[in-house]
């Protein structure tokens, strides 16, 4: 998504828990297509950290904000931690509404601005064994229309996208699970697992001015699951 809107023109801050001040691959990536990378460090679990990133970023000017941070925690509901629970709505949900709402107010000042949810296939569906992470997607798929209500009128668009099944570290129990891996492959009509680079074109097009009449949508990119 970062290099996506990086070869559309865009320069680049990006956060996540394991991100380096520099020398990161996608700050190599970002940069080699000369645009600039500016490298956060953030533990979305953290509320007080995260309050510190909002604060840092509403002195920031931020055109486009691409909420994606997230993590799953698998296990059945009788059993699941309550831990767990508030800790994936912390990272999922909270964290997200809380630095949109710092960001907003100085898009909401100018009269323009572009915000990016990353939702799920859970924000339609009810997944297994993953109950937190399909309340907070189900929740993020609500934010999105909410804030959307709001603040369309306003200059600023508010869209989710949301990602079918993705080889990434979140997916990497399902792929490894041969029997849950063939049973996801067959009902996906383009026949094969998403790669990150598959979600450029929708994070580009919704951060752009193509999708100025577009608000409160959750676009899947899915290869086609949710058709099938």
């Amino acid at each position: 998504m970062a290099l996506g809107l990086a070869e559309a023109g865009a320069d680049i801050i990006g956060v996540s828990a394991s991100q380096t001040a520099s020398g990161s691959e996608i700050e190599r990536a970002v940069t080699a297509v000369g645009r600039s990378f500016t490298g956060i460090a953030c533990d979305f679990g953290d509320p007080s950290a995260v309050d510190d990133l909002a604060a840092d970023l509403s002195e920031r000017h931020i055109d486009v904000l691409v909420n994606n941070a997230g993590t799953i925690e698998r296990a059945p509901a009788a059993v699941h931690e309550l831990d767990a629970w508030d800790r994936v709505l912390q990272i999922n949900l909270s964290s997200p509404f809380r630095l949109t709402q710092a960001v907003a107010r100085q898009m909401l000042a100018r009269g323009r601005g572009k915000i990016i949810f990353t939702a799920s296939l859970l924000s339609f569906q009810g997944g297994i064994n993953v109950p937190g992470y399909t309340a907070a997607k189900s929740g993020i798929a609500g934010l999105t229309k909410a804030l959307a209500n709001e603040w369309a009128s306003k200059g600023v668009n508010v869209n989710a996208i949301a990602p079918g099944y993705i080889a990434t570290d979140n997916t990497e129990a399902l792929r490894a699970d041969a029997a849950r891996s063939t049973a996801i492959l067959e009902r996906i009509p383009a026949g094969r697992w998403g790669d990150a680079s598959d979600l450029a074109g929708a994070t580009v097009f919704l951060a752009s001015r193509a999708s100025d009449y577009v608000s409160g949508i959750t676009l899947p990119v899915d290869g086609g699951w949710l058709g099938r």
